[in-house]
C-alpha cells in the first residue's frame, strides 16, 4: 500500500475513533465525524480516478434494504447480550441527540464518503481482501464490539459488489440505503440505559 494511503487510512481511523468518544450530540461529535468524511473524499480523490462502475440503482438498494432486514433480526437477538445492547446503545446515543436532520446527514455523508475510499481508492491499490482487512481494522478504533461486527459483514458484502460492478457507485447506494434504514429503526429497539438498576433508591 502507498505511503500515503497509509497516512490517510491511519488519519482517518484516529478521526473516527475521536468522534464516537465525544459527547453524543456536541458540536465536536459534528466537526469530527464531518472531518472523518473529508478525509476520506479527499484522500480518495488524490489517489486518483474513482471508478464509479455500472449505473445500477435497483440492485444496490435491494441489497441495503435486504441488509438491514438481516440486521434487524439479528439486533432482536443481540438487545438480549448485555454487552451487545450496552455497544449498540451506545452507538445509537448519538442519533438520539442533537437534531435529527444534522444526524441523518453526518451518518449518510460518512457512510458514502466510506465506500469512495476503501472500495475505491484502496480496493485498487490493495485488492478485496487487504481494503475489507483495513476497513474493519479502522473501525476498531471506535473501540465498539457492535460496530467492528458490522464493519466486517457489511464490509465483505461492499468489496463484492465493488469487484461485480466494476466501481463504487452500488457500495455507496448499499451503504446509503442500510445507513438510514439502521437510523430509522433500530433506536426504537436499544432505550437508553438507565442510570440506575431497577429498584435502586436515592440517597435521603
Amino acid at each position: 500500500m502507498k505511503p500515503f494511503l497509509a497516512a490517510v487510512t491511519a488519519a482517518g481511523s484516529g478521526l473516527l475513533g475521536a468522534s464516537l468518544a465525544s459527547r453524543p450530540g456536541s458540536r465536536r461529535f459534528h466537526v469530527l465525524t464531518a472531518s472523518v468524511a473529508t478525509t476520506w473524499l479527499a484522500g480518495a480523490h488524490a489517489a486518483g480516478p474513482v471508478p464509479r462502475g455500472r449505473r445500477d440503482v435497483v440492485r444496490p438498494v435491494a441489497a441495503g434494504a435486504g441488509a438491514f432486514g438481516v440486521f434487524y433480526g439479528c439486533a432482536l437477538v443481540a438487545r438480549r447480550i448485555p454487552p451487545l445492547r450496552r455497544a449498540i446503545t451506545g452507538v445509537l446515543d448519538h442519533a438520539r441527540r442533537g437534531s435529527t436532520a444534522s444526524v441523518a446527514a453526518t451518518t449518510l455523508v460518512t457512510g458514502a464518503a466510506e465506500e469512495v475510499f476503501f472500495r475505491g481508492a484502496l480496493y485498487d491499490a490493495t485488492g478485496a481482501r487487504t481494503s475489507t482487512a483495513l476497513y474493519v481494522l479502522s473501525t476498531t478504533a471506535t473501540r465498539n464490539p457492535a460496530l467492528v461486527l458490522a464493519s466486517a459483514v457489511m464490509g465483505t458484502l461492499f468489496a463484492w459488489q465493488r469487484h461485480r460492478s466494476g466501481g463504487v457507485q452500488a457500495p455507496v447506494l448499499t451503504h446509503v440505503v442500510w445507513s438510514a434504514l439502521m437510523l430509522g429503526f433500530m433506536p426504537r429497539l436499544f432505550p437508553p440505559e438507565p442510570l440506575d438498576p431497577p429498584g435502586a433508591r436515592s440517597p435521603e
